[in-house]
């Protein structure tokens, strides 16, 4: 009798996940009718508060929240979303309990090395993954191991995967102006360098070098050294 419960229950089971599928698929086919976002950008927050909800350990937390975070990655990817990004780590959190970063730099390095097993399926689908941010800050195991994935994923370009750790605005933003700043420097000396070898040169000092223009810091400068520069800006940001 419990022989063929569990049958029962198998045949039920199979037959509830292939009508899910398939009222999925055809939830996103209606979806994919209409103008589909490029680019979205999910802020990961709230797991030590659902795993206070719930009476769970904060790890517990962390671990639903990165299934959550797979469902959601999939939908994005099966309705033709090109870009996603997700904020994941902040340089902020690395000011949490040791214990707390600790953990959070364990999953991490174990869910990419999972992901490293099944990268030739990933590159199928074309997945290109770019770890963002200040990745130096990063514990060594993680960033080997995100730097390994990003080199395993580099020649795809179908879809890409942003995961912005050891991130915050308030640091990319001061950090593009100073290097935005450096090349100028470098092309201003390399200005005068230049004059000064064809000899261009009068009482005052050297002549008809524009050094106003090449000094001047514009939007498309910052751009060129944003860590999010590889993607454009996001449509929705969840």
């Amino acid at each position: 009798k419990l022989v063929e419960e569990e049958r029962s229950n198998g045949r039920i089971g199979n037959f509830l996940g292939g009508l899910n599928a398939t009222l999925r698929k055809l939830v996103f086919r209606v979806i994919a009718s209409r103008p589909i976002p490029e680019h979205i950008a999910f802020i990961l927050d709230g797991n030590r508060r659902f795993a206070r909800k719930w009476n769970l350990t904060e790890g517990a937390g962390h671990k639903t929240g990165f299934l959550a975070l797979m469902s959601v990655l999939k939908y994005c990817y099966e309705i033709g979303v090109k870009y996603v990004t997700i904020y994941a780590f902040s340089l902020d959190n690395f000011n949490r309990r040791p214990d707390e970063v600790q953990y959070v730099m364990d999953l991490m390095q174990d869910k990419i090395e999972g992901f490293l097993k099944e990268v030739s399926i990933i590159n199928q689908y074309g997945v290109r993954v770019l770890f963002i941010g200040d990745l130096d800050r990063l514990y060594e195991p993680v960033r080997i191991a995100a730097e390994k994935a990003m080199e395993a994923t580099a020649k795809n370009s179908t879809t890409y995967l942003l995961v912005c750790v050891a991130y915050t605005s308030s640091h990319e933003i001061p950090r593009a102006i100073h290097e935005a700043c450096e090349e100028k420097d470098g092309a201003m000396a390399n200005s005068i360098r230049d004059m000064k070898g064809k000899g261009v040169f009068n009482g005052d000092g050297y002549t008809n070098v524009n050094h106003g223009s090449q000094a001047v810091i514009k939007v498309v400068d910052l751009d060129k050294h944003m860590y999010m520069g590889v993607a454009p800006d996001p449509d929705i940001l969840v």
